[in-house]
Parts: C-alpha cells; structure tokens; sequence
C-alpha cells in the first residue's frame, strides 16, 4: 500500500516529541506538508528539523503557543487558516490519586485534552467539508476504555475525546471528512521513558526492558507483552488520514497491544 499524501496541509498538535512528532515524520514522508506546534520555539524547531530529516525538502512549518487555551487555538487558526488533516495529539497525563486531585487538574486535563481538539475541530472541519474532503484524528487511549484507577482524570479525558469524535463524525456524514479516534496501549514515548527513568538508573536495564516490566505487571492482558513504539502507533494514525482510509469513519481504531480485554 503506498500512501500518498501530496497536496495536504496537515497540523499535527503536541508535535514536538512522543507520538506527535513520529506522526508528524509519517505524514511528511507521505507527502504531506506539515505543522508541527509546541509552546515551546526551541522545541519547535528541533521538532522541524527532525522531520525534514526523514523527508528532507518537506515543507514543514511549525506553531508556537499554548493550545490547551482559547487564545492559544484562535493564534493558530489565524496563522493556519484551513488545513486538510488535522491530528488532535496534544495530551497531558499524570498519576495522581483520585483523592489528591484537585479542580484546578481536573479543568487543565479537560481543556489540554479535550477542549482544544474540541476549538480546532470546530474551526477547521466547516472547510474540510465545504471541499469534501478531511480527516480529523483525536489521540485518545487504551484508557479511555479501562479506566486507570490512578489517573482517573485522565481517563475521564480519553473517554471523552472518544465521545467528540463519534458525535463529530456523524454531523460531518456524507461531506467526505471523517473523524476516527486512535487508542494507543502503553507506548515508549519521551513522557513514558521520564517517568521510567528513576527505576532505569536503578536497575541498570534498558528503558525498553523496563517498559516491558511495567507493561507485565500493569497492563497484564497486553498480548505483545511489552510497550508499543511511538512509530507503531504513528502508523495506525498516517493510515487513517489516508485516502486508502475513506470508507472509516467514527471508529476507535485500537494499537493497545491487545490490552483490552474485547474481541470488539
């Protein structure tokens, strides 16, 4: 299957690293040309850097600004305003004890997670259709369905990003723009190998050993056994904003490793 993607402007958001900037990478070396976003513009630039590395003479463009705002989106609908595929990545997690979370985490989680694919869906789909053609991805998880007692704010986002995204796709029936969600399981990514870090420095394993580890003691219905790439679930995302992908629509496309515990 070869993907081609000459032509689309895509916007990746929380591009500057993890399974952003995998994504970012797969749809400039389809062919797209890319935006990349970070708040921060030394991140941005490596993050650009990083994908005209792997297709050089890729248009990549890049964002700086705080997307999990109002005025962050608007910035960026006013720099950007039409684009062709737009990936709602941006996320935030933590593990926090229900008991310890506090409303000021639960609204920055909702607007992070949530509210700014909720803005840039809202602004950018009325094009999309009016061509008739888009695709609209929202990065939710495995989470979204087996709710992490430890992250229970998390979960409540993931979950409703599944929501966003199935109501969205049936208003959008008939215009050619689909919106699929795509649930990533555990998944090395530069957070997840933070967060690893201290138990790698004590025991001298790998990140990826590691990862395995809590991959078996946590997510123990995992089939694979281990965490997935940030490239594995780049792949599954590049697809769905194929052409190849027209016929899917309001799904919640799974690269969790077989975490799930559904034949569905």
């Amino acid at each position: 299957m070869h993907i081609d993607l000459t032509g689309k402007l895509a916007l990746v958001t929380g591009s500057a690293a993890g399974i952003g900037l995998a994504t970012a990478k797969g749809l400039a070396a389809s062919g797209a040309a890319v935006i990349v976003s970070s708040r921060h513009a030394e991140h941005v630039r490596v993050a650009e850097a990083a994908v005209r590395s792997i297709a050089p003479g890729a248009d990549v463009q890049g964002f700086v600004g705080d997307l999990s705002t109002a005025a962050g989106s608007g910035a960026l609908v006013e720099a950007f305003p039409k684009v062709d595929i737009l990936v709602n990545n941006l996320g935030v997690f933590q593990l926090q004890d229900f008991f310890e979370i506090p409303d000021s985490e639960w609204m920055r989680f909702f607007e992070t997670n949530v509210m700014s694919g909720v803005r840039l869906a809202r602004a950018y789909a009325p094009a999309m259709a009016q061509q008739g053609w888009g695709r609209i991805v929202f990065v939710s998880s495995e989470s979204s369905l087996n709710i992490p007692s430890d992250m229970v704010h998390y979960g409540m986002t993931k979950t409703a990003q599944l929501a966003v995204a199935r109501g969205l796709a049936k208003r959008l029936a008939g215009t050619g723009v689909t919106v699929n969600s795509v649930l990533p399981g555990p998944t090395l990514s530069d957070g997840v190998a933070d967060m690893l870090k201290g138990e790698v420095a004590a025991t001298g394993k790998t990140v990826e050993e590691v990862a395995a580890a809590f991959v078996r003691t946590h997510r123990g219905s995992s089939i694979i056994q281990r965490a997935a790439s940030v490239d594995e679930v780049a792949n599954m995302i590049v697809y769905v904003c194929s052409q190849q992908a027209s016929a899917t629509t309001g799904a919640a496309l799974r690269v969790d490793g077989g975490v799930v515990e559904t034949i569905a």
